[in-house]
């Protein structure tokens, strides 16, 4: 499971736009780590009460903490800019287009701490630049497959080369499934509970088939057909045909992968000539979305046969 991490520039650079960013000073900076996934509002610290100042995150500061420093003597007021960049920030930005003083400025830039400002209010801003901060730190990691949207499902297909995964992923495409990610799929753990796959943003809206080449699948069948990100729901594994396999037969046995550390429902299919593939994985989504509200027809069936013994032994 791999940490990343997050400096100010790929931040300012992701997000610059939707939060509407502009960097004002402290370029020099721009290499320092966010270490904490959050925004903290530096308003104790600003009093001179640094004991618990959270330093590692990003330091938002609206009409409140701009309204007090003013308040403050030239003197005190460069004091607390002292203190306050004693600290290793990673980076200031100020809410509601507010513009620091100068001597703020010669301070950030002193000790190379960025400087941003945005004209979003500092509450939006800490909720929009949490949520971007949140995923930007989750774990990652990538798994062999490709991985397809059916019907709300997201299903990662893997098998060995060649076995046909091209083929059964165009099948479902073209049954009005989407495409996420044809061949690697980029997962992230979200919340520590559920794990989303995207594609490489390299590959994104292509996929190879094995014959013809690379084809574009957004331009071939339509916007609908690519999804950029989904929830991963289920790992079908597509495995040669073996004669005398060992293959449930019933279902009644939840079979499960981990990903990230979170377990995943996991089916394995053989393949032989004449299986319709892209059907049988179809399929397998929709059982898996009926488990996942509770319906287990292998369970129903079960109870029904234990309930029939039970009544002819009875008699």
């Amino acid at each position: 499971m791999k940490q990343p991490a997050v400096t100010v520039e790929q931040f300012y650079t992701d997000h610059a736009s939707e939060l509407a960013l502009n960097l004002i000073a402290g370029a020099e900076g721009l290499k320092k780590v966010i270490r904490e996934p959050t925004v903290n509002r530096p308003g104790l610290a600003i009093a001179g009460f640094t004991r618990y100042f959270a330093s590692k995150r990003i330091q938002a500061l609206g009409s409140a903490e701009t309204t007090y420093l003013k308040s403050l003597k030239p003197p005190e007021r460069l004091e607390r800019y002292d203190q306050l960049f004693s600290h290793r920030m990673p980076c200031v930005v100020f809410s509601r287009n507010l513009n620091p003083d100068r001597t703020f400025r010669a301070a950030a830039e002193n000790a190379r701490v960025p400087i941003f400002k945005t004209p979003l209010i500092t509450m939006k801003f800490i909720n929009l630049a949490t949520l971007a901060l949140e995923l930007m730190f989750a774990p990652r990691g990538t798994e062999i497959g490709s991985m397809v949207d059916i019907l709300g499902v997201g299903v990662i297909i893997r098998g060995e080369s060649g076995i046909g995964k091209s083929e059964c992923v165009l099948a479902l495409i073209e049954r009005g499934y989407s495409l996420v990610a044809d061949d690697i799929t980029k997962v992230s753990l979200i919340d520590n509970h559920y794990v989303v796959g995207t594609s490489m943003e390299i590959t994104r809206d292509h996929m190879e088939v094995r014959g013809i080449g690379i084809i574009n699948v957004a331009a071939m069948f339509g916007v609908r057909s690519i999804r950029q990100e989904k929830q991963v729901n289920l790992v079908v594994s597509l495995k040669p045909w073996e004669q005398g396999q060992d293959i449930d037969r019933l279902g009644m046995d939840d079979e499960f992968v981990e990903i990230l550390g979170v377990k995943i429902p996991h089916i394995t299919i053989p393949v032989r000539p004449g299986r319709d593939l892209a059907r049988l994985i179809e399929v397998a989504a929709f059982q898996t979305k009926l488990k996942s509200s509770g319906y287990n027809p292998a369970k129903e069936l079960n109870d029904r046969l234990i309930a029939k013994m039970a009544t002819s032994q009875a008699r």
